[in-house]
């Protein structure tokens, strides 16, 4: 059949794997380095990768092929979400797949020595699917890159017991208010942490993660904790 559905430009691609993250059907895997449309009939035609691509090499087309099979891309979600694989398979890009972790522990459940408390992956607000399973009844933290390296006991104090989404506007030079609103909205988020530095840039992630929650519709308990330069909380 003639329809729309996606077309990537390889010589625009630079391989960064955020189509393949944004595409929520599994459609798009990084192969030798650029992004390739493998399955044809996963592609839905909506372009939910195309505002993720930096270099604008997705485009739509209309053309012969495969009609869209939602009943295939549904069961291959539910394969991937029992048995948590890589959202992306071999051949994907290493840094988009998500993951769960296990934390360490001994028989009692007690840390006996710091580790991670990332539960996650991926953790930065570009990459990370809008509909991971991991955000079902999740305690969401969304700190800015410079966080956890100011503040010592960010693991603990913060991710601990949370999902963590990363990111920094003025080194992205994005909005993250549509991706932060499509996650609280289509998850249930159960409480919402920002933890943002008291340098003025950390002002666009707080004020995209507030706007997020109002268009979000619902209504989820959250705070501000804003940490200084020399690695203190000022309020929180």
């Amino acid at each position: 059949m003639v329809r729309k559905i996606i077309r990537i430009d390889d010589e625009k691609c630079n391989g960064c794997g955020l189509c393949a993250a944004a595409c929520h059907e599994g459609a798009i895997e990084i192969v030798n380095g650029k992004a390739r449309l493998v399955r044809e009939n996963f592609c839905d035609g909506f372009g939910d990768c195309l505002p993720g691509c930096p270099t604008g090499a997705i485009s739509f087309e209309e053309r012969e092929a495969p009609e869209y099979d939602e009943a295939a891309v549904k069961k291959a979600k539910e394969v991937r979400m029992s048995g948590m694989q890589p959202e992306h398979h071999e051949g994907g890009c290493p840094g988009s797949r998500m993951m769960e972790f296990k934390q360490n522990g001994n028989a009692n459940g007690e840390i006996r020595k710091s580790v991670s408390r990332l539960a996650q992956w991926p953790c930065q607000i570009k990459l990370v699917p809008p509909r991971a399973p991991f955000f079902e009844k999740a305690k969401l933290l969304i700190a800015a890159d410079c966080t956890a390296y100011a503040y010592a006991n960010m693991h603990e104090e913060f991710m601990r017991g949370r999902v963590t989404l990363i990111g920094c506007p003025k080194l992205d030079a994005v909005d993250y208010t549509e991706k932060l609103t499509e996650i609280i909205r289509d998850n249930d988020i159960r409480s919402v942490i920002i933890v943002r530095m008291e340098v003025p840039c950390c002002g666009g992630l707080q004020r995209a993660a507030e706007m997020a929650l109002r268009n979000s519709g619902k209504f989820i308990p959250w705070q501000v904790v804003t940490i200084s330069r020399d690695g203190r909380t000022i309020d929180g």
